[in-house]
C-alpha cells in the first residue's frame, strides 16, 4: 500500500449539509441514501461516508452522522453494538499445530454459532451485573430474557466471525466479530417503528420512512437512548465472553490444559454500529457510526477485511472531517443474493486457499470476491488512521 495522505474523494450536495465521501467506489443508490440521510433538519454540519461505505437499511453503512438533539435509530442499525474484538497472543506461528482442524473444532465447540446459542448461561453471563438493566427494556420482549441470557458468548451468523490470525512478525492474534445477537434487534425494532409511529403523517415528508428520528426530551429518546446503551453493553460484553471461551480452546489445543492462563499482549475491542455523544466543530453532538469505528487520535480500532482476505489494527488521528472515524471493514460489493449467483464453491475454495475454514455453500455469500478490495479501502484512509499491525487469518469459524 501507498500510505500517502489522501483527503475527501467525493463532495455531494443535498438539501441541507453536504456529503464527505473518502471513496469514489460508492453506487447511486448509495449516494442517494447518504443525501436523504444529510436532508434532515437533525443533522449537523456534514455527513462522512467512509471508505467501506454502501447500501443499507434507511443509512448507508459506513456513514457517520452526527445530529443535534436527536438520535435515528435506524442509522445506529439493527445489530446495535455490532463490532470486533483482537487479541495478540504470547504465541507466534511456529508454536501452532502443523493442522489447524483441532483447533477450529475446538472453538465452534466452545462458541456456538449461526442460530446455536448455550443450552444453558454460560458462568460469565450469570456474573454479569450489567444484565440486570434488562428489566428496564421494552416490556413486550421481557419474554426474552432467558434467551438473551443463553446468548451472551454466542457468534451468530452473517459475517460474523472468529479468526486465529498471523501478523507480519509471525506472532498469533485471535479475531472476533459479533453484537447484541437477537435482543438488541428487537431492540431497534420496536424502536424504529416507535419513531415511524411519532411522525405519523409526516412521515410521508420523508425521503426514507426508516430514517424517522426521536426528539431529545421526549420519553420516547429517553427510553431509546437507555436501551440503546444497554445493548451496547451487551454487546460489548458478548464479546468479552466469546473471546475468553476461545482463549481456552486456545490452551487445550496448544497447551493440552484448557485452563492455562494466556496473557494477552494487546487486546482491543470496538463498536461499528452505535451512537454515542460527542463533541465536534464546537457543537455537542449524538454521533452515529453505522458501519464506521471511532477514530480519534490514539483511539485503536479494527478493520477486518473478508475471508481470505488481510485484517488491520490501526490507531485513530482524530480527523474531524470524518467526526473521528474511520472504515468498519472492506465493505460489501455485491448482495447475499448476488453473491450466491456469482460465485461457485470451487471460487470460495479458491479464494480462502490456505484457511481453516468452512468452504460449503452454505457461506458462499461470504466469499471474499463479494467485498470491496481491503487493500483499496485502507489506501483511502491513511489520513484517518495509522496502520499498527497487519493480519492474515489461518483459521476462520463463521456461522
Amino acid at each position: 500500500m501507498k500510505g500517502e495522505t489522501v483527503s475527501i474523494k467525493l463532495m455531494l450536495e443535498s438539501a441541507r449539509v453536504p456529503v464527505y465521501v473518502w471513496t469514489d467506489d460508492v453506487d447511486d443508490n448509495s449516494k442517494q441514501q447518504l443525501r436523504n440521510t444529510a436532508g434532515l433538519s437533525c443533522v449537523f454540519h456534514h455527513v462522512a461516508a467512509m471508505p467501506d461505505v454502501h447500501f443499507g437499511m434507511g443509512a448507508t453503512v459506513g456513514s457517520v452522522v452526527a445530529t443535534k438533539e436527536a438520535v435515528i435509530p435506524a442509522a445506529v442499525g439493527v445489530d446495535i453494538g455490532c463490532g470486533m474484538m483482537a487479541v495478540q497472543l504470547p504465541f507466534t506461528a511456529s508454536q501452532l499445530p502443523d493442522s489447524l482442524k483441532a483447533l477450529r473444532s475446538e472453538i465452534e465447540w466452545s462458541v456456538p454459532v449461526g442460530f446455536n446459542w448455550h443450552n444453558k448461561p454460560v458462568q460469565e453471563a450469570e456474573e454479569w451485573a450489567g444484565f440486570a438493566g434488562f428489566k428496564d427494556i421494552p416490556a413486550q420482549l421481557h419474554g426474552q430474557g432467558s434467551k438473551s441470557l443463553k446468548q451472551l458468548g454466542t457468534l451468530g451468523g452473517g459475517n460474523h466471525f472468529v479468526e486465529v490470525c498471523l501478523d507480519t512478525n509471525q506472532q498469533v492474534w485471535v479475531m472476533l466479530h459479533s453484537g447484541s445477537r437477537g435482543i438488541g434487534n428487537e431492540i431497534a425494532k420496536v424502536h424504529i417503528n416507535i419513531a415511524r409511529g411519532l411522525f405519523g403523517e409526516a412521515l410521508k415528508n420523508l425521503a426514507d420512512p426508516d430514517l424517522a428520528y426521536l426528539a431529545e426530551g421526549t420519553v420516547e429518546f429517553d427510553a431509546y437512548w437507555r436501551d440503546l446503551q444497554w445493548a451496547q453493553s451487551y454487546a460489548m460484553k458478548n464479546r468479552e465472553i466469546m473471546m475468553q471461551r476461545t482463549l481456552r480452546a486456545v490452551a487445550k489445543v496448544m497447551l493440552n490444559d484448557w485452563q492455562a492462563p494466556i496473557t494477552p499482549v494487546m487486546q482491543v475491542n470496538c463498536h461499528h454500529n452505535y451512537a454515542e455523544r460527542e463533541t465536534h466543530f464546537g457543537a455537542e453532538v449524538i454521533v452515529t457510526r453505522k458501519g464506521a469505528v471511532r477514530a480519534t487520535k490514539n483511539d485503536y480500532g479494527i478493520i477486518p477485511g473478508s475471508m481470505g482476505a488481510r485484517s488491520f489494527i490501526v490507531k485513530g488521528k482524530g480527523n474531524a472531517d470524518s467526526f473521528n472515524s474511520c472504515s468498519h471493514g472492506a465493505g460489501r460489493r455485491m448482495s447475499r443474493t448476488q453473491a450466491k449467483k456469482t460465485f461457485t464453491e470451487a471460487d470460495l475454495v479458491a479464494q480462502t486457499h490456505g484457511v481453516e475454514c468452512r468452504k460449503d455453500k452454505g457461506v458462499l455469500d461470504e466469499i471474499p470476491g463479494a467485498y470491496k478490495d481491503i487493500e483499496k479501502v485502507m489506501d483511502c484512509q491513511s489520513d484517518l488512521v495509522e496502520i499498527v499491525a497487519e493480519l492474515k487469518q489461518v483459521c476462520c469459524i463463521k456461522g
